[in-house]
C-alpha cells in the first residue's frame, strides 16, 4: 500500500496515461489546453503541501510579532490622555511639583523604553549600515521636526497666538524631540556598536553588546559630574507686564552654589538657560505647584506672600542635560529588545527582564533614600532607575498576559492604540481629542463625554 501511495505499478501507469489522454482530448481539442490540464492536475498534489507551508509561514510570523509591544505602547498612550485631561481634576495623578513619582511620571520613561525595545528588534539584521543609517537619521529629522511644530508654539496656546509664533520665543525642546535624541542615540548604538559573537547565555550577550553598555556608562559620568560639578551663578529673568508700554518686570535669582537640585540653582536648568536661552524655554515649570509657590499645591495656584523670586521663572523639563539621561532609559530598553532577539523560551525571557527590573528599582530606591531624590524635571539617575525598572516589570506582566496566554481580546483597543501611538499622540497635542472629548455636550457644557465616563463629575 505504501508503494501504491507514491509510485504507482507499471500497468496502472499505463491505464492512468490513456486516460489522462482521452480527457485532454475530450476537454480541449489542442496540446495548449492539454499542458494547462496537466498542470492544473500536478498542482492537485502540489497545492496543499505549499498551502500548508505558508500557513505555516504565516502562523511563524504571527508568534515571532510580540503583541506585547503595542499592548505596551498603547496602555503608555492611554495614560497620557488621562494624565493630560484629568491631571487637573485628580491632583494626585498629575507630575509632582518637584521630587517624588506620580502616575504621569512614568510616561515619558515608558515611551522611551519602548523606543529601546522597538529598536533591538528593528536593527537585528543589517543589510548596509550606512543605508540603516540615513534611515534612523532621516526618521530623527521626521520627528524633530514634528515635535517643534507641535510643541513650538505654532499649535500649543492657541488664545495667546495672534500672529503666529515668535522665533524669538519658540520652544525648541519637546517630547517627541527627545524622543528623537533617543531613537538616534540607541540607533547609532545598535548599528555600529554591536560584536559579532554568538549569544548562548546571559554573560555572552553581555560580551556581544559591551559597547553599548560602555556608552551608557559615558553618558551617566556625563551626566552626574555636569549635574553636581557645575557652579551655577545667579540669574535673572523678565516676566511682561499687563500693559504693552510698560517694561517688563526683572526677577533676580541668587545662586552662586554647586551642586544643588533644588528648583533654582540646578546645573540642568543653567545649561539650557545658556545654550537654548531662557526665552526659548518652557513657560509653565512643574515647580510652580509646589507649596512654596502656590498655596493650592499640588495644583496651580497663587503665589503666597513670601514666595521666591523663582517661581515664575521658564524651565524645560525636556531640556538638554537632563536628555541625556533620557537616552539612557532608551538603551536600557534596547537591551531587553536584545533579550527577545535572543532568547526564544519565555521561561528565559521571563527571567532575563525581570532581574534586571527589579534590581533597577531597588537601586533607584536606596538613591531616593540616600539623597539622590527621583525627580523627572531634572531626570535624576534614580528617577531613570525607578522608572526603567518599572517599564520592564509592567513589559514583563503585559507579556506574561498576552502573548505566553493568550489574552489578547481584552487589549484590543490597547493594541490599536500601540500601532497608531504618534497619530494619537498628534491627535492629542493639537487639541483635537480635548476638543472631542470636551467639545460635545448635552444642553449643558458639563454633560459631555467626560462626564458620561466618570471624569469631572
Amino acid at each position: 500500500m505504501a508503494m501504491a501511495m507514491y509510485r504507482p505499478i507499471k500497468g496502472q501507469e499505463e491505464e492512468d496515461a490513456g486516460n489522462r489522454n482521452r480527457s485532454l482530448k475530450s476537454n480541449d481539442g489542442d496540446g495548449a489546453g492539454g499542458a494547462r490540464t496537466v498542470v492544473d492536475e500536478n498542482k492537485s498534489f502540489v497545492l496543499p503541501t505549499h498551502s500548508k507551508q505558508q500557513r505555516l509561514k504565516q502562523q511563524q510570523q504571527q508568534q515571532q510579532r510580540l503583541v506585547s509591544l503595542d499592548v505596551f505602547r498603547g496602555l503608555t498612550v492611554a495614560l497620557m490622555i488621562l494624565v493630560d485631561d484629568a491631571g487637573g481634576v485628580l491632583p494626585a495623578i498629575n507630575h509632582s511639583p518637584w521630587n517624588g513619582l506620580t502616575l504621569a511620571d512614568v510616561v515619558m520613561p515608558f515611551f522611551l523604553f519602548m523606543v529601546g525595545v522597538s529598536l533591538g528588534l528593528t536593527y537585528k539584521k543589517l543589510s548596509c549600515k550606512a543605508v540603516a543609517t540615513r534611515k534612523a537619521i532621516l526618521r530623527t529629522l521626521k520627528l524633530l521636526i514634528i515635535g517643534l511644530f507641535l510643541q513650538g508654539g505654532f499649535l500649543h496656546g492657541l488664545n495667546d497666538l495672534t500672529y503666529g509664533v515668535d522665533m524669538t520665543q519658540i520652544r525648541w525642546m519637546g517630547i517627541l524631540q527627545r524622543i528623537a535624541v533617543g531613537y538616534l542615540v540607541g540607533a547609532m548604538c545598535e548599528i555600529w556598536l554591536k560584536g559579532d559573537n554568538q549569544v548562548t547565555s546571559g554573560l555572552s550577550m553581555l560580551r556581544k553588546y559591551q559597547f553599548q553598555w560602555g556608552a551608557v556608562v559615558i553618558l551617566v559620568s556625563l551626566y552626574l559630574s555636569l549635574l553636581y560639578g557645575l557652579y551655577v551663578p545667579d540669574w535673572e529673568y523678565q516676566i511682561p507686564v499687563a500693559a504693552s508700554s510698560s517694561s517688563p518686570k526683572i526677577f533676580r535669582v541668587k545662586c552662586g552654589v554647586r551642586g544643588t537640585t533644588g528648583p533654582a540653582c540646578n546645573a540642568v536648568g543653567m545649561i539650557d538657560r545658556t545654550i537654548l536661552g531662557i526665552h526659548h524655554l518652557y513657560r509653565r515649570p512643574v515647580y510652580a505647584r509646589t507649596k512654596t509657590c502656590s498655596i493650592n499645591s499640588p495644583d496651580n495656584g497663587p503665589l503666597p506672600p513670601d514666595a521666591p523670586s523663582w517661581c515664575q521663572a521658564p524651565f524645560d523639563p525636556e531640556g538638554l542635560l537632563s536628555s541625556v539621561m533620557a537616552v539612557v532609559t532608551c538603551l536600557v530598553g534596547l537591551h531587553y529588545g536584545h533579550i527577545i532577539v535572543h532568547f526564544k523560551e519565555h521561561k528565559d525571557r521571563i527571567l532575563h527582564w525581570m532581574v534586571p527590573s527589579t534590581c533597577f528599582v531597588v537601586l533607584g530606591l536606596v538613591l531616593d533614600l540616600s539623597g539622590m531624590h527621583v525627580n523627572k524635571a531634572l531626570y535624576t539617575f534614580s528617577y531613570m532607575c525607578v522608572t526603567a525598572g518599572a517599564a520592564g516589570i509592567v513589559f514583563t506582566g503585559i507579556y506574561i498576559l498576552v502573548d505566553v496566554f493568550g489574552f489578547r481580546r481584552p487589549t484590543l483597543v490597547l493594541e490599536w492604540m500601540g500601532k497608531h501611538a504618534l497619530m494619537i499622540f498628534i491627535l492629542a497635542t493639537t487639541n483635537v481629542l480635548p476638543v472631542i472629548l470636551q467639545g460635545f455636550y448635552w444642553k449643558q457644557p458639563g454633560n459631555n463625554i467626560l462626564r458620561l465616563i466618570g471624569i469631572g463629575r
